[in-house]
């Protein structure tokens, strides 16, 4: 099965300018099954999929929920809960990376490093946690081993972690752009058709394979050595979101672990399906 595991769309991503229709007749044209909406902070765009698309249209197309989450110290983590689980948590951005783990596993989630070996702030071993809680490393279900939009260097960097802690590598087109979409794919042995199963089926460290061809006409690649401006934009912009997200968590009396998702789902359904 052929997924785009790294997916932004312009319904959940104010910096995407590819639709949801748009990103998956492309992915269709080019042989694949199946996607991995990864919004930033954000499941906006999978419930456009969710309330306005599913059952209607591209019903031979498996759509899945993720998310990319900022961290305020470990960068970019991609998150996949089971069918049915949306966290709110997940949508507040600036959580510590090891409490993020904590949380999506104790949820039944898995979760991995975007690009990992990328911009400073914005991918984990370029983070000032990485040097400071090397173990963490260990604790991924997954390393995205092939990203479109990084260099060469960074995708080969990710890939040896990714065998090095011996996690499944995964691949997508972090595409922003049409002309980005389907340059990154995942390949996996068997046909998922929610999250729940690709849960399964990563926990069991089947193999996968990742791989893609470079785009190469990223704003940061077109400013050159101009675009660390975007690079350091965004750790202010993190830092400020992560005290803004922390005081309005306060101000609702929020719990930084809540006891129940925001769509229950049945236990014996999720215990079945991610033995």
């Amino acid at each position: 099965m052929k997924l785009d595991m790294h997916c932004h769309i312009k319904e959940g991503s104010p910096d995407s300018k590819v639709s949801l229709d748009e990103y998956i007749t492309k992915l269709k044209e080019h042989g694949f099954d199946g996607m991995l909406i990864t919004d930033h902070d954000t499941y906006k765009g999978y419930r456009h999929w969710k309330y306005d698309m599913k059952g209607k249209v591209h019903e031979d197309f498996v759509v899945l929920k993720g998310i990319e989450y900022d961290t305020c110290d470990g960068g970019h983590i991609i998150c996949i809960m089971p069918e049915g689980v949306k966290m709110r948590l997940l949508e507040l951005r600036g959580l510590p990376v090891a409490a993020l783990i904590d949380f999506v596993h104790r949820h039944g989630g898995i979760l991995g490093p975007a690009h990992p070996c990328g911009e400073k702030y914005l991918s984990f071993t370029n983070t000032k946690k990485y040097y400071q809680a090397p173990e963490i490393m260990k604790r991924f279900d997954f390393i995205e081993a092939f990203n479109a939009c990084e260099q060469e260097d960074s995708n080969a960097c990710a890939m040896k972690l990714a065998k090095k802690y011996k996690k499944p590598g995964i691949g997508g087109s972090d595409a922003h752009k049409i002309e980005c979409v389907s340059m990154g794919y995942t390949i996996l042995p068997e046909y998922v058709t929610c999250e729940t199963e690709l849960i399964s089926l990563i926990r069991r460290k089947v193999p996968i394979e990742a791989g893609g061809t470079y785009y190469g006409k990223t704003t940061r690649e077109k400013m050159g050595k101009a675009g660390k401006l975007l690079t350091y934009s965004f750790w202010f912009y993190n830092k400020g979101g992560e005290l803004l997200r922390r005081k309005k968590r306060k101000e609702k009396g929020e719990v930084e672990n809540p006891p129940s998702p925001i769509d229950p789902i049945e236990i014996p359904y999720l215990q079945k399906h991610t033995r």
